[in-house]
């Protein structure tokens, strides 16, 4: 049942591109995807690179001493030897020790003032009547805010009477004026960018990768927008925040679900939506955001998913060509042969849905719920099934083939869970549960906590690269793969309970950074280092 004319209830199918507009853009559209206008050429690449796939990777299997192909009468099965935890090498804990050791102690306001010091994203906050004006010191005041919504404590533990800019009227009505989801959007857009842009970031990742993952946070309060899952709220309500992150740590993209969800819903709304010079091409994720439908519309759409499965059992692993001889793989797909004869008749039907998606004139998670309705696939929808069965079994191939791709993606996911953590420690109030009642007031929130984390990871970054500079400049030897290794997540130098000051030196507020810490002495270097 749909809405007419609703934006969050209307039918989705009414949004995918008119019949006339698709006529106009195919083409174009089949360039940049890299997809033919007949479905007959796509099908045959797609039958090449799986049977290619199947020959290399069995040509290396003798040799490949991390999988076991056991063949019984019960059919073939597939064991993966575990990836042994990376150990903990001494050169990279003593780079780990010099550089926490020099990181400056600071209040968490102090921090935000810093980021925006030095990138001007606090600017990105403002009244839509306002124009070019901004009250005085405003800068402050939305401090205040993402604080107290970020650290959940409420306005009146930031607020400070005597002070124009943070007594409780005026946070008050900036929290109501100044936080919308499109300010919020443009302050992280530019926080984003400006940390791709940093030497060090880049040892961590090209920006190119990212997972998806689910953090629950219950809402004890009454609200139509949260629901009941007794596994992750116990007996109250409560709502999933579903985030993405970039391999740079950044958070690029959130959406805020009510209750638990089902991630195949929505875990391609991060890179259709994703407003950051972030160029992502992977995604990872947990075994719960995948279904043949989402590797098909990955597939499609260019991206490239990549999954962490707990087990292989279960897996089905699909053929396109019936009579191929795949050798001790060939029983894992014997009985599961692809339907490409389904693909052809929707093939321009599914070039419109994945240009619509890609221009962003229908939403994925609408989508998606149209495609499978009620768990049974429209013939639209059964056709990109198809296409995801070939590219799941490409996926399942290269996963048990290369080691370092499963470990690749593990080291990602490693890192979201990390970021996780630090959500939760920057979220402290209220024991992490969240009072607001309205749909807005969440998202705001939320927002405003996934904004402040990456104000932690910016700064962290920052100095960071500074303290590595420092070494360097001392005569130090670091290796590549340690840097490689460090985190922006660490926190135990940054005050988040009790003060919140909001005051910078001139230093700082020239965007230029603070002394390092001497980690032999109590007082600080005098040297500093310009970004």
């Amino acid at each position: 049942m749909f809405v007419p004319r609703s934006t969050r209830f209307g039918d989705p199918r009414a949004q995918l591109l008119t019949l006339e507009r698709w006529q106009e853009v195919k083409r174009e559209v089949g360039r940049s995807l890299h997809l033919p206008l007949e479905a007959k050429p796509f099908l045959e690449t797609l039958a090449l690179q799986l049977d290619v796939r199947y020959r290399e990777v069995l040509e290396r299997l003798p040799h490949n001493v991390e999988v076991r192909i056991e063949v019984t009468a019960e059919g073939t099965t597939v064991n993966l030897k575990a990836l042994e935890k990376l150990a903990e090498t001494p050169s990279h804990s003593v780079l780990n020790t010099q550089i926490d050791a020099r990181l400056p102690v600071l209040d968490l306001p102090e921090l935000l003032l810093e980021i925006h010091a030095a990138t001007g994203c606090l600017d990105a906050f403002d009244l839509a009547s306002e124009g070019t004006s901004r009250a005085a010191d405003i800068h402050l005041s939305v401090a205040a805010v993402l604080v107290a919504q970020a650290c959940n404590i409420g306005l009146k533990a930031v607020a400070q009477p005597g002070s124009e800019a943070l007594n409780l009227h005026r946070l008050a009505w900036v929290q109501q004026n100044y936080f919308r989801p499109e300010t919020l959007d443009k302050a992280n857009v530019r926080l984003v960018n400006y940390h791709t842009g940093l030497e060090l970031a880049h040892k961590w990742g090209g920006g190119e990768v990212a997972s998806a993952d689910g953090l629950r946070f219950v809402v004890p309060v009454r609200s139509i927008y949260t629901g009941y899952n007794s596994k992750y709220f116990g007996s109250e309500k409560g709502l999933t925040l579903y985030h993405f992150v970039s391999d740079q740590f950044s958070g690029f993209h959130f959406q805020t679900v009510p209750g638990t969800l089902r991630d195949s819903l929505y875990i391609l709304s991060g890179l259709l939506e994703n407003k950051t010079a972030l160029q992502i091409k992977e995604l990872m994720s947990d075994t719960a955001g995948y279904s043949d439908v989402v590797f098909g519309l990955f597939h499609l759409l260019g991206y490239l998913f990549s999954p962490r499965l707990r087990d292989l059992e279960g897996v089905r692993w699909w053929r396109m060509d019936r009579d191929a001889d795949y050798g001790l793989l060939d029983g894992l797909s014997k009985k599961h042969l692809v339907k490409a004869g389904q693909v052809a008749p929707h093939w321009d039907d599914i070039l419109r849905l994945v240009a619509s998606l890609k221009l962003g004139s229908v939403k994925a998670p609408d989508l998606m719920r149209v495609l499978a309705r009620e768990g049974n696939l429209s013939g639209l929808g059964r056709a990109i099934a198809e296409v995801g069965r070939v590219a799941k079994t490409l996926y399942l191939l290269n996963y048990i083939d290369q080691p370092h791709y499963r470990r690749r993606i593990g080291t990602q996911l490693n890192r979201h869970e990390g970021r996780n953590s630090l959500v939760r420690t920057v979220a402290h109030g209220h024991k992490g549960q969240l009072y607001e009642k309205y749909l807005a007031g969440l998202e705001e929130q939320l927002g405003a906590l996934g904004f402040v984390v990456n104000c932690i990871v910016v700064w962290n970054t920052r100095y960071m690269q500074a303290a590595l500079n420092w070494l360097e400049a001392m005569g130090e030897d670091t290796l590549e793969a340690d840097v490689a290794r460090l985190s922006p997540l660490k926190h135990k130098h940054i005050n988040m309970l009790g003060r919140y000051h909001f005051e910078l030196d001139d230093l700082a507020r020239d965007g230029h950074l603070r002394p390092l810490r001497d980690p032999e002495s109590l007082d600080t270097f005098e040297l500093t280092w310009e970004d």
